[in-house]
């Protein structure tokens, strides 16, 4: 076992959630009207000198605002940089093309603000592990004198000792509905497996299978969308019944939609993960997505039709990846980004780029070599490549056996697990 430093989020409940939560409530309230302001700002801006400020601009122009003056200026810092980062992620999108993609909008609910999460950083906050105590600061508009702040009690779960860990970078405050929780974001020691061996996987994320594998021994499996695209049929359904998209009834179920993708993503997370520990894989190869919404030739919006559009937009791509490094490290396993520029064209056995080679969504006809192959796995042994071109073995037998007929697995429901195909129950 080797030792390793890491970032780790620990959740921690509020005991004392009556004494404190009107307080945490004017943070949260007070995240919500600064956004808004600088959502305003960035607006007027952007209509007067076709510009968006970065956070430091957006800061710059802020800082005397007296919506500024009411968090701490570190959490008022980070409010303005997670809106400037909002910003330059839809402008981005606008640049390539995308004409739905929305701007961010105003923290509003009618009349009123929702409780934003608010970031204290070290200067924001104290943390007292003997008794269990943290101390987190108001801005200036909110103190009754000059000391004041909010003394919050906290509970982890019975693993988790903070006065243990590395150091404490950040504490956040989080609404979840019905209550305000902690977040603690450490740094931490672990130990973590040696890397199994120098074997590598690719992994292409894509709009039907969500996750092809390609392993360096010959052999593909596939983990198609099939729960996700049907709780997103499901809960669109229920949604749409509301009488009002902000009703309560509309809220609980987004938020049992996201907590049934969320749970997918972290078992189909750790499910690959132990494949790769089964299969003796050092590292992962994920494909970098970064231009997925855009076409190759046009580099405009690429057109999946009316619901691939609707499934590409609501996935968080990036989000399994972090899940994936997470679990991936503790294992000793690497996780790396490769390009996917030209790996959906070309062939995984002889290398040739044709566009026509690619007759349908799932099949790919190379005519130079004769391969029939599962497109994604093709596409996720051409990501593989690009990271280990040098491990090539050109004498494991790449036919159209293993290509054409990868694995699959489905997401069996009744167990909350990944299972075989003919395994899982329907």
């Amino acid at each position: 076992m080797a030792k390793q430093v890491v970032t780790r989020t620990y959740i921690a409940s509020i005991r004392n959630q009556s004494q404190v939560q009107d307080d945490l409530d004017s943070l949260g309230f007070a995240a919500s009207k600064l956004w808004n302001v600088g959502r305003w700002t960035c607006s007027r801006i952007w209509d007067e000198i076709d510009h968006i400020p970065n956070h430091n601009e957006l800061t710059t122009y802020l800082k005397t605002h007296e919506r500024y003056d009411d968090l701490h200026s570190q959490s008022s810092q980070r409010v303005l940089q997670e809106l400037a980062e909002a910003f330059n992620g839809w402008y981005g999108k606008r640049r390539n093309g995308d004409t739905n993609a929305n701007p961010p909008g105003y923290r509003k609910h009618g009349d009123d603000h929702p409780r934003s999460t608010v970031t204290f950083k070290a200067a924001g906050f104290k943390l007292d592990t003997q008794y269990y105590r943290v101390r987190l600061s108001k801005g200036s508009n909110l103190k009754d004198y000059w000391s004041d702040f909010i003394l919050c009690e906290y509970q982890t779960r019975p693993d988790v000792d903070l006065s243990t860990v590395e150091n404490v970078q950040q504490v956040r405050i989080v609404w979840t509905g019905t209550e305000w929780e902690l977040h603690f974001v450490c740094k931490v020691q672990i130990d973590v497996a040696e890397a199994p061996s120098e074997n590598t996987v690719g992994v292409d994320l894509g709009i039907n299978n969500f996750a092809a594998l390609a392993y360096e021994d010959g052999h593909g499996e596939l983990y198609p969308l099939n729960c996700l695209k049907q709780d997103d049929y499901y809960f669109s359904k229920r949604i749409a019944r509301c009488d009002d998209s902000n009703s309560e009834q509309a809220t609980r179920l987004n938020h049992k939609k996201s907590a049934r993708r969320t749970h997918y993503f972290h078992t189909l997370s750790k499910h690959i993960v132990e494949r790769c520990v089964e299969e003796g894989v050092g590292t992962i190869v994920v494909g970098d997505l970064s231009g997925i919404r855009e076409d190759d030739d046009t580099n405009k919006s690429k057109n999946w039709g009316k619901h691939g559009n609707l499934d590409l937009h609501s996935w968080a791509f990036d989000r399994f990846t972090d899940l994936l490094e997470y679990k991936a490290e503790m294992e000793g396993i690497t996780v790396e980004e490769a390009s996917e520029e030209d790996t959906s064209k070309s062939c995984s056995c002889c290398g040739r780029k044709r566009d026509a080679n690619r007759v349908e969504r799932g099949l790919y006809v190379c005519d130079d070599c004769g391969t029939v192959a599962n497109a994604d796995v093709n596409g996720a042994e051409n990501i593989r490549q690009k990271v280990s071109l040098s491990s090539l073995n050109l004498s494991v037998n790449r036919s159209n056996g293993w290509l054409a007929q990868p694995s699959t697995f489905l997401f069996d429901k009744e167990t909350g697990a990944f299972a075989p195909e003919e395994r899982v129950r329907s």
